[in-house]
């Protein structure tokens, strides 16, 4: 417990500190968070946190946070009054979005990409989440701060955000066997909801898709149907299989202009204490089918934390029937349309898993010979490139285009080098430091592309990059 005082001065401090920043939409910064702390101690958050009289909820995984956490904002703030923050994954952010909101609900996303840098363990027991919310589990940047990063160090890193809980609700994807595996293994301590999908309609298109090893024998997972890279039915020798859903697609109608999706119910509710259930058929933009999982998480965690449960299915229904595409946050992949008949698909893949749901994205355009524009990870991203390559021969592009997406030109043209063995391509050595005159070759190579179908992705600043590229192709 901190001093009452000091943590009053604390968060007049932080006030005046947001006031200085002028701080705008979302997360609001880390200033009022940094501020705070260094007045009232970073313990002090653990006191701050319990202002609220439900309690926060934090959202992570590897893709998927950020509109999950925008969808799941949507969703509570019909509801009732929240706190939050999005896109701005530290303790400071997570500390500002408290002490800038009202309301006794909080929403955090919150990324990590290893222990020592997204300590966990740490933003576990300050903020002492009820409930922790996991989209999906793959691999991600093979170095944070110059360094490798173990990819089971970085399924440990995401554990822990959970694993010292013992009150409220885990929240996880059960169609992909990390997540799965990490709320199958807190089922002992507190309640666990689960989501996927139930239905035949969706199949994993691509050749190459991962089976991972199940992550309680480490023995090869079995796999009865792929919806999507690792996701999917599974099940193991071991007994490890995939759970039940508690919130599920059972049916939907891919319609060229809308997808009707029905989505039932049964879970509990935590902040009521009860079991509450719900069926309901929403219309939504033709969005791929990676934000269906975002929609179905953002659901499952509205329908587990809100206080008004007899508001569900019609919350549901407002929310989702008027979604637009402008929930997708800047940077991320869209197709955009440029003269009469071309198709540029662009955005953030700086893992294999986003590459691929970019490419499923794309593939419901694609009707004629395909360029792929792809921008390259960096040194020690090995792994990162073998999962790009996958993608890019699922595809089968007709023509390849490479550009360094991080930093190291001469990494960019060893990956150009392995494409060019089996692919007609061309490599374009463009400078990380002028940024600009790479945002601007990239428009121009979409631009001018002889192809009417033309994917652009990979590794690259998430938002100055890919927006930039984005309102350029779109304003020319």
């Amino acid at each position: 417990m901190v001093n009452k005082i000091r943590l009053s001065i604390a968060k007049f401090a932080a006030k005046i500190a947001s006031q200085v920043a002028k701080l705008g939409s979302g997360s609001g910064g880390n200033f009022p968070g940094h501020v705070f702390f260094k007045v009232a101690g970073q313990e002090a958050l653990f006191d701050l946190s319990h202002e609220m009289k439900v309690g926060p909820i934090l959202v992570t995984g590897t893709n998927g946070k950020t509109t999950t956490t925008t969808l799941l904002i949507k969703l509570l703030s019909h509801d009732t009054e929240i706190r939050k923050s999005f896109e701005n994954n530290t303790i400071n952010s997570i500390t500002t979005g408290i002490l800038k909101g009202k309301g006794d609900i909080g929403v955090f996303e919150y990324g990590i990409r290893n222990k020592t840098y997204g300590i966990p363990d740490t933003i576990q027991r300050l903020v002492d989440p009820i409930g922790v919310v996991y989209t999906t589990i793959s691999r991600e940047h093979s170095q944070v701060a110059g360094i490798k990063n173990p990819f089971d160090e970085y399924v440990e890193a995401k554990t822990l955000l959970s694993k010292n809980m013992t009150k409220g609700i885990v929240i996880s994807n059960a169609d992909d066997p990390l997540t799965a595996n990490i709320a199958i293994n807190k089922q002992k301590d507190i309640k666990v909801n689960f989501y996927g999908l139930d239905i035949d309609d969706i199949d994993d298109i691509f050749e190459g898709s991962n089976s991972l090893n199940c992550p309680n024998c480490g023995k090869k997972l079995e796999y009865s149907q792929k919806f999507l890279n690792h996701r999917g039915i599974y099940g193991c020798s071991c007994g490890f299989k995939r759970p039940e859903l508690n919130v599920k697609l059972v049916d939907a109608d891919f319609k060229t202009d809308e997808w009707d999706l029905t989505i039932e119910g049964e879970l509990y509710n935590y902040t009521n204490n009860q079991d509450v259930s719900f069926n309901v058929v929403i219309s939504v933009p033709p969005f791929g089918f990676h934000n269906i999982y975002n929609t179905l998480a953002s659901i499952t965690a509205y329908a587990s934390f809100t206080p008004r449960i007899e508001n569900i299915e019609n919350t549901i229904r407002d929310i989702f029937n008027n979604l637009d595409m402008s929930f997708i946050p800047p940077g991320r992949f869209e197709v955009v349309k440029i003269d009469s008949n071309k198709y540029v698909g662009l955005g953030q893949g700086d893992n294999g898993d986003a590459a691929r749901i970019n490419a499923l994205f794309m593939d419901q355009y694609i009707d004629g010979p395909l360029e792929f524009i792809y921008t390259t990870p960096d040194v020690n991203e090995e792994e990162i490139f073998e999962d790009h390559l996958k993608v890019i021969k699922s595809l089968n592009p007709e023509h390849v285009i490479v550009v360094p997406g991080r930093k190291s030109i001469e990494k960019a043209e060893e990956y150009y080098n392995i494409i060019a063995e089996e692919f007609d391509a061309v490599f374009y050595p463009l400078s990380y430091e002028k940024m600009g005159e790479r945002i601007d070759k990239l428009v121009q190579l979409a631009q001018d592309s002889k192809y009417n179908y033309v994917i652009m992705t990979g590794c690259g600043e998430e938002q100055e990059m890919w927006e930039n590229i984005k309102q350029k192709l779109i304003k020319r």
